[in-house]
């Protein structure tokens, strides 16, 4: 059993990470810790793997946790050459998962993480267990996200929102960030120092986020529904009753997409940073499916 506090957790995303993968196309920043059974947490846009810090206290102490920075995110290692998509950012979790010798684990993803990951890994033998939280949806998607992904077509997107993101009280805005927290102040602390101030203040960092939502095609959300019936093992959805990105009703009728079982549970207060705000409610429903039984 691995014992690991909320502030420890945080603190493993201040120090460097514990290897690199070489993609071909950047380096993935990989970050293990506790003990058991094998598990890969994949983030999503526009954060890194830190946006798991909360979730590793409850995980550690049955899984041990490998937390990835996807190419372009956090301390991945990438220059301007890099090419930032879906199906690139999904070679590079199989080059992960190849690189780590793993041949049973079980695949967390939020956000744009939980597609990468299905794009990666959906049907893949090693994989016993899926956990999505607050992910992309079949089309058509919710009004909020196809609003929210037609911003890539504004000139220097990156920038508009670096800036933005930077004002207290405009990241707060419902139509900027202020719907992914329920309670607002999250937005500011560790969420601004992880996540925020690295894309005002890193142009490298500033263009990786908006190459990936400039190449972010509707073709690998037209996918999912092959991509589900290939995920034939235990899947927890976990998503939060008021995320307007990724409404719960929709979750639901996805379950009945997958191959094999597919449960959702809906933690009443969240939104789209569910898992960050609700940490103990997601690592609850997640973990009698990610841990393998006795």
């Amino acid at each position: 059993m691995t014992s690991l506090t909320s502030l420890d957790a945080a603190d493993l995303f201040r120090t460097a990470p514990d290897r690199y993968v070489d993609t071909g196309n950047g380096e993935v920043a990989v970050r293990s810790v506790g003990t058991g059974p094998d598990l890969l947490l994949v983030h999503g846009w526009p954060v890194s793997g830190a946006t798991f810090r909360e979730l590793l206290p409850h995980l550690a102490p049955h899984l041990r946790c490998h937390v990835i920075d996807l190419v372009g995110a956090g301390d991945s290692h990438f220059d301007r050459t890099a090419r930032l998509g879906i199906p690139e950012h999904a070679a590079a979790v199989r080059h992960v998962v190849d690189a780590l010798g793993i041949d049973d684990l079980a695949v967390v993803g939020h956000d744009s993480g939980g597609l990468v990951a299905r794009h990666a890994l959906a049907g893949d033998e090693r994989v016993r267990a899926w956990g999505l939280l607050d992910t992309e949806l079949p089309p058509p998607g919710s009004l909020r996200f196809r609003s929210f992904l037609a911003l890539r077509h504004l000139p220097r997107v990156e920038s508009v929102l670096a800036l933005a993101f930077r004002n207290k009280r405009l990241r707060r805005h419902g139509l900027i960030l202020g719907d992914s927290f329920d309670d607002r102040s999250r937005l500011d602390g560790e969420f601004a120092e992880f996540f925020l101030r690295p894309l005002h203040e890193d142009a490298d960092r500033r263009w990786a986020a908006g190459e990936l939502l400039r190449n972010f095609g509707h073709d690998a959300l037209a996918a999912l529904p092959e991509l589900h019936r290939r995920i034939e093992v235990p899947v927890q959805l976990v998503y939060g009753g008021r995320d307007r990105f990724f409404p719960h009703t929709a979750a639901q009728e996805m379950t009945r997409t997958f191959g094999g079982t597919a449960d959702l549970h809906v933690v009443e207060r969240g939104r789209l940073f569910t898992h960050e705000e609700f940490a103990a409610e997601t690592a609850a429903a997640l973990l009698p499916v990610l841990v393998p039984a006795p």
